[in-house]
């Protein structure tokens, strides 16, 4: 499987949830398990190494911008919620993530944000597949520490100074 088969098995579950994170974690899982068991392990790589790139501070800042804070737990469930929004929304957050204001339509911090499960559904694809938990994926671990430089999440103004279209749009 490669990045664009990736791409468009998220898209293709997105759009069948009507962008419902709960709903699109049972389309991903519909998806995957027409797959071969090769296939849902390439998917499942494919997802973990963008898991992996999106462990950012600055990605962190603009997570804690839009839910309001975001914990340790909450930024994971985040980042599995930006995968879930598709291609052009997840690389133009790793590129700028002041951008996710014109990236995203809306934002609800209740409903938004959080698909926790979504970064399980290979998992659960797999296992309905073959009976068998999903295997080693042979990549690396995510680093104990997110990349780039730390920011003061405790420092609203330093936050609205990083992050100023998304603190306008977005922050109460």
């Amino acid at each position: 499987m490669d990045e664009t088969e990736f791409w468009a098995i998220v898209d293709s579950s997105r759009e069948a949830a009507d962008g419902d994170p709960e709903e699109q974690t049972d389309a991903l899982v519909d998806r995957l398990v027409m797959l071969d068991p090769d296939s849902v392990l390439d998917f499942a790589r494919h997802f973990e190494a963008r898991l992996a790139r999106s462990y950012r501070w600055e990605l962190w800042g603009a997570a804690w911008v839009l839910l309001d804070g975001a914990s340790d737990d909450a930024f994971d469930n985040f980042r599995c919620w930006l995968i879930g929004q598709g291609r052009r929304v997840f690389e133009g957050a790793l590129h700028e993530p002041d951008d996710l204001a014109e990236l995203l339509e809306d934002f609800d911090e209740e409903t938004d944000g959080d698909a926790e499960d979504l970064g399980y559904a290979a998992y659960e694809a797999y296992e309905q597949l073959t009976g068998l938990e999903l295997p080693d994926l042979g990549i690396a671990a995510q680093p104990d520490e997110p990349a780039g430089t730390p920011l003061d999440f405790e420092d609203p103004k330093a936050l609205a100074e990083r992050f100023p279209a998304l603190t306008e749009r977005f922050w109460e």
